[in-house]
């Protein structure tokens, strides 16, 4: 698209869309998973992809999906030596790109909205929603607040606790605190233990402990990945269960169907390797076999934990079900996207194929935008 007398016009009949995947976290080869998943899903009738790559040192790249990626490919290729790319200040979708001796910097096509398929730290915490912000292009997603405090598992609790919304007992744990595992138990209630690093996902960093040594361990391995980790009550015969929240172009938020994780017994929770690594290292059961009143509870505590959080456009938010006790695990607010991911399986589960629910989330972007462009500047 072009700007013209303050109108956007569309050129060839195509949206331009940059799609960011990598990053500087821990869960860069599971955004290169999504990407590629995304971009099948992305009609080339309708769009234009520019895909961005992110290296893990932080370097944005312009990528093609030619090698290693593409739409038929189970991942895309960040290259880790390419034009580096950035986007202008104020820019509306203006791009830089660095070129050779004789043309060192030139300017791409102004995309029209970018979609951050991008996972934990320097992605999904409100960092590159403030940069995309700053150089007022649409993106998909929550902004700055909702996506900073739904991806801090401290900070979001706190916030779910203090309305009024049923969660896990945790306790923080810093840095310069040593880890103590009876005060914890006392603390927590019980003997069995989940330490987690506050600030990652995809279960990168999560473990359990049952006694001092095992705690110990879990808690330094949670350190590995950030200054600040949680630790949170074991919930026994404890269920998985996972809701799709999407955001219409009026800001209406709606729950999907319910999805449940299995992990098999070799694993016991749903880790990384349960997530990623080992094949049938957990089953998905969509839709989830749950009584009609607690899978409406579930969907409305869905929507609730959702606008609690400030999230906008998409959210994955994950339940413990014990019984007829649940309580909310965590939000997601950039959840994942591979072929095998819950938030678009339940989606296509609710009658909204991965296609159309991607022209939704990009619709929700531009929207969005406009309205925030709407706002005065002056007194």
């Amino acid at each position: 698209m072009i700007q013209q007398d303050g109108e956007w016009q569309m050129v060839n009949g195509k949206l331009r869309v940059a799609v960011l995947f990598g990053g500087r976290s821990a869960e860069h080869d599971v955004s290169r998973a999504s990407a590629a998943n995304v971009l099948r899903c992305l009609d080339p009738d309708r769009y234009d992809i520019v895909p961005v790559g992110i290296t893990r040192q932080g370097g944005w790249m312009l990528a093609d999906t030619g090698n290693g990626g593409g739409t038929g490919a189970s991942e895309l290729t960040v290259p880790e030596n390419g034009p580096q790319v950035s986007f202008l200040p104020a820019g509306g979708g203006r791009m830089l790109v660095a070129g050779d001796d004789a043309t060192p910097v030139r300017e791409l096509t102004p995309v029209d909205v970018v979609i951050p398929v991008l996972h934990g730290p320097h992605g999904e915490d409100g960092t590159v929603q403030g940069a995309l912000e700053l150089a007022d292009v649409p993106y998909v997603g929550s902004g700055v607040l909702g996506s900073s405090v739904s991806m801090d598992k401290d900070v979001a609790k706190r916030l779910i606790r203090d309305a009024g919304l049923p969660t896990s007992k945790f306790i923080v744990l810093r840095a310069s605190e040593k880890p103590d595992y009876e005060a914890a138990v006392e603390a927590l209630g019980t003997p069995e233990l989940f330490v987690k690093p506050a600030n990652m996902g995809s279960s990168v960093g999560v473990s359990r402990a049952c006694s001092a040594k095992e705690y110990a361990a879990c808690c330094a391995h949670a350190f590995r990945f950030d200054s600040k980790i949680i630790v949170e009550e074991s919930v026994p015969n404890v269920r998985e269960i996972e809701c799709s929240v999407l955001q219409d172009a009026d800001g209406v938020a709606g729950a999907s169907e319910l999805g449940e994780i299995v992990p098999d017994t070799k694993h016991g929770f749903y880790s990384y390797d349960a997530k990623y690594i080992d094949e049938g290292g957990a089953a998905l059961r969509i839709p989830a076999p749950v009584a009609p009143e607690l899978r409406e509870r579930i969907r409305d505590l869905a929507v609730k934990t959702f606008e609690t959080l400030c999230c906008e456009g998409l959210a994955r938010i994950d339940f413990f079900v014990s019984g007829d006790t649940v309580l909310v695990n965590e939000a997601n607010t950039l959840p994942g996207f591979t072929d095998i991911s819950m938030y678009p399986k339940l989606w296509e589960a609710s009658g909204l194929p991965q296609s159309a629910l991607m022209d939704r989330l990009i619709a929700h972007a531009r929207a969005r935008h406009e309205r925030t462009r709407a706002f005065s500047v002056t007194r």
